[in-house]
């Protein structure tokens, strides 16, 4: 080989680890803010695909409605004691209804739903659905009166269904299974919520901290799940939960709900928001690879395949839809 060839390849290399020596949490307290953002960054992608197996593990030893709602209750209530200590303002009234719906939609329908769809279907398949969420926005948008749809979107939505479509032709003998297809129901359905909740959000946007607000809702959607599954014949007493979904709700609060969103927050607040949204493309590759590996799940091409495109679609609705945004932005600030 060539010196000067020889010479590019070792520069290369040399930049290379350099980048990567951003996620070395041995040094990463003398890394500047960039670096620990991107540090965050690469923690909420791993954490939050993690989350995905807890909530497996979890629905093994009790229902998953107890086992989202403890999970939301006992995470919102961290919430509220930080922002109570830091002496944080209490919603006013105005407030008071759109935590309410924000509540129902994203926690008690979308967390709730999510949590139940994982008793029918593996923990890869569960994420990959929840990823879709953005599709829906479209053929929202499809109905809406004088919203215009960017074509970047319409293609990303048809690439994306097609993703769906591939990943699911493997399942269609485990569609004679009504739990399987209930399964797949309600994990959409979680996805319908998410995406309403989304809009609803940006039409409704309050004064209120929005992050005390998303303790508030935690808890008032913990207690609703918590007081509907009471009703159900197989309501694990408090005294009597396992071992095993104790530490899977341990995991969820302390991991999924606190840390990781902290760091979700700081990444989000050091780095571009098309960047800190990545998590959202890998989350679901967490998912699949841990859920083959520690819980034995099916690992097809057909399942690799369908997911990757499923997630390019993903990534051209989200990125469409940023750029409309950056461009009625800026059109307002001229």
């Amino acid at each position: 080989m060539p010196k000067k060839y020889l010479k590019k390849t070792i520069t290369a290399s040399t930049d290379t680890i350099k980048n990567l020596s951003v996620l070395n949490p041995l040094t990463i307290r003398q890394k500047g803010t960039r670096a620990k953002a991107i540090f965050a960054l690469a923690v909420v992608c791993f954490l939050w695909g993690t989350t995905w197996l807890a909530s497996k593990e979890g629905v093994k030893h009790m229902p998953a409605i107890q086992l989202a709602g403890m999970r939301q209750l006992v995470g919102g209530t961290f919430y509220i004691i930080f922002f109570v200590l830091k002496g944080a303002s209490w919603p006013k009234k105005k407030d008071i209804l759109p935590l309410l719906v924000l509540s129902a939609l994203n926690f008690i329908f979308s967390n709730g739903f999510s949590t139940w769809g994982l008793k029918y279907i593996s923990s890869g398949l569960g994420a990959i659905i929840s990823a879709i969420f953005p599709l829906w926005l479209v053929i929202i948008s499809l109905f809406a009166p004088k919203e215009k749809i960017p074509v970047k979107a319409v293609l990303g939505l048809m690439i994306g269904f097609a993703g769906v479509c591939v990943i699911f032709y493997e399942h269609l003998q485990d569609f004679f299974n009504p739990d399987f297809r209930f399964g797949v129901l309600i994990s959409l359905t979680a996805t319908w919520t998410w995406a309403f909740g989304s809009i609803y959000t940006k039409k409704h946007a309050s004064e209120f901290n929005p992050y005390f607000g998303l303790g508030i809702q935690m808890v008032i959607a913990g207690i609703t799940l918590l007081s509907v599954s009471s009703f159900n014949k197989n309501f694990v007493p408090f005294t009597e939960i396992p071992v095993n979904a104790w530490m899977a709700i341990g995991y969820l609060v302390l991991f999924g709900s606190v840390i990781a969103f902290i760091c979700y927050l700081y990444a989000l607040q050091n780095l571009p928001t098309e960047q800190a949204s990545i998590y959202a493309y890998i989350n679901p590759v967490v998912a699949v690879l841990l859920g083959s590996w520690i819980f034995d799940e099916r690992l097809t091409i057909t399942l690799v395949v369908g997911g990757l495109i499923t997630l390019l679609g993903v990534y051209l609705v989200n990125k469409a839809f940023r750029r409309t945004a950056d461009e009625q932005r800026e059109a307002l600030d001229n």
